[in-house]
């Protein structure tokens, strides 16, 4: 076995032990049945979720705002869910007159309504315009969930939800927070359409 070879399957090995480790953590499980439950409320009262994030994180939150508007793993109409990263134009205008610090609260004033949900998307728990974009959805009266790791940080410390991935570079705990998501938005679409009959 060469050494492209040892990194390839320690890399398979790090992967799986972090998946086992998400079975093995029961915290896990009540954070994202709460979380779930978050968004069935807001959904079936007509309210929105909004998805924040930097980065690898904004794919994340583009990636799971589409699962509900479009849709994860069942037919059912389409759910209110976007993501705050994806008009550059807004982006570029709000960081240029504002700083990039405000990207996202900005639009949090102007999109957010009470019982609405905002997502705020960051490994480290501390990046300035997730937390000023919780903050501004809490003056709204939204729900504030946030996906963060590392401890938490300021994030956890906001939010009415915080699922908090594990320590580590920022990679694995996106690999965790795309898992959980998707459970999330697994578990939204069964309540949705089993107990609402939505579909």
């Amino acid at each position: 076995m060469n050494a492209t070879d040892v990194k390839g399957r320690r890399g398979f090995e790090i992967l799986i032990a972090e998946r086992q480790g998400l079975l093995d953590a029961p915290h896990y499980r009540g954070e994202v049945e709460r979380i779930a439950a978050a968004l069935v409320k807001a959904l079936r009262a007509g309210k929105k979720v909004l998805w924040c994030g930097n980065g690898g994180s904004a794919a994340e939150a583009q990636h799971m705002a589409a699962e509900l508007s479009g849709r994860f793993l069942r037919e059912r109409p389409g759910l209110y869910s976007e993501a705050l990263s994806v008009n550059t134009s807004t982006l570029t205008c709000i960081g240029n007159d504002y700083g990039y610090d405000h990207i996202f609260s900005r639009q949090v004033e102007a999109f957010a309504q009470p019982g609405d949900v905002v997502i705020g998307m960051t490994t480290s728990g501390t990046s300035r315009n997730i937390v000023l974009a919780l903050e501004a959805a809490k003056k709204k009266g939204a729900v504030t969930i946030a996906f963060t790791g590392n401890g938490g940080g300021t994030v956890a410390q906001i939010a009415d939800y915080s699922l908090n991935g594990p320590d580590g570079y920022a990679a694995l705990v996106q690999e965790v927070h795309q898992v959980m998501a998707h459970i999330v938005c697994d578990l939204v679409e069964q309540t949705l359409i089993f107990e609402d009959g939505i579909a």
